[in-house]
């Protein structure tokens, strides 16, 4: 019996500590985004202060402030179409490069697909300079399709579908092919309907890449009417100092649409993600 109840109070004790570890963690986590919610609600007057938490009350204009200073409307609605374009098309252009790679037979098949895998070490810094010059040549440059085209297709996304279709048995392409349909057809009528929680994980990691990216945008955009949200953010840095209140205020309002996106989706991400990564 003693034995039985020092081992109950050893696993009583374990379970406490990882709980003890697990909420620590999750505090230095969320520490971050408290600090920059809190710091969206503090008076201007008392950002340069010694640093505190909590404010003592509380400053709703300064999202008001901070959507005036800048035209955030057009810079939301740039990203949006900028980050759909992108995650559409890494959808559809990964769908059908891996279908080719899965499904068809023809030479060189795995040899050209590591190649196409190994783009993925190419850090993306090398290869703004020769972008911008096909971007610049085809007069691009301010415009939609400098910004989306350039990432519609992405390796990772042709290996994530993949990867998925791999454990897609292949009796359901011969009964389709049986019934009449080509390859196009199985492909967006069978495989992509059973591999959507693949294409859920996809089409948000690509919308997250363009919602979130600044680089690019910075580089091919000087009108302000085709600028996009994390460009607009800079408008708020300054020469002389930072005006961190209607920074924060500003990063918190375009956090919320992909914070409200991963938050409807992570069952079909983790899910994608996952199922992907059963089958060598």
């Amino acid at each position: 019996m003693k034995q039985r109840n020092w081992a109950s109070i050893c696993r009583r004790t374990n379970r406490l500590a990882l709980h003890g570890v697990l909420l620590m963690g999750a505090w230095v986590v969320v520490l971050p985004y408290l600090w920059m919610i809190t710091t969206s609600l503090k008076p201007l007057k008392l950002t340069f202060s010694p640093p505190y938490l909590l404010p003592v009350w509380f400053q709703w204009e300064n999202y008001r402030a901070a959507w005036e200073a800048a035209p955030f409307a057009r810079y939301y609605l740039n990203s949006a179409i900028m980050a759909a374009a992108i995650a559409i098309g890494q959808v559809l252009g990964g769908a059908m490069a891996a279908y080719a790679f899965d499904r068809l037979n023809f030479r060189f098949k795995e040899p050209l697909f590591l190649l196409f895998l190994g783009t993925l070490m190419i850090p993306f810094h090398l290869q703004v300079i020769p972008s911008y010059l096909i971007i610049q040549r085809l007069g691009w440059l301010n415009t939609y399709a400098g910004l989306i085209i350039p990432r519609l297709i992405s390796a990772f996304g042709v290996f994530l579908m993949r990867q998925f279709f791999r454990t897609i048995p292949r009796e359901l392409d011969e009964a389709a092919m049986i019934d009449g349909c080509g390859r196009l057809c199985i492909l967006f009528r069978i495989l992509l309907p059973v591999a959507r929680p693949a294409v859920t994980a996809l089409g948000l990691f690509a919308f997250l890449f363009g919602w979130n990216d600044f680089l690019w945008p910075l580089i091919v955009t000087t009108d302000p009417n085709m600028q996009t949200i994390q460009v607009g953010l800079a408008t708020f840095y300054g020469k002389y100092g930072t005006q961190w209140v209607y920074l924060m205020a500003g990063t918190v309002t375009s956090t919320l649409p992909v914070l409200g996106l991963f938050i409807l989706a992570q069952r079909w991400i983790i899910e994608g993600v996952t199922m992907g990564s059963l089958k060598e």
